[in-house]
């Protein structure tokens, strides 16, 4: 099984809440968002997580799972 994934490595966070929005409605899970050890980033990426009460997990840092339910 391939997981899709979305690394967020040399993005603008001006540009992260769209394009996680449409990743995570538009793909099946799992999913991998990779937002490498900045922290606002990973800040953004929850943001559209939780406004879409879409559960994760955070295994390892610098990147956030969602596993589908």
């Amino acid at each position: 099984m391939s997981i899709n994934q979305l690394d967020l490595h040399g993005i603008r966070h001006s540009e992260v809440d769209r394009l996680v929005e449409n990743f995570v409605l538009l793909n099946d899970t799992p999913m991998r968002i990779i937002t490498g050890n900045s922290d606002r980033m990973t800040e953004l990426v929850l943001t559209v997580l939780h406004r879409h009460n879409i559960n994760y997990e955070r295994f390892k840092p610098g990147q956030i799972i969602i596993l589908g339910g």
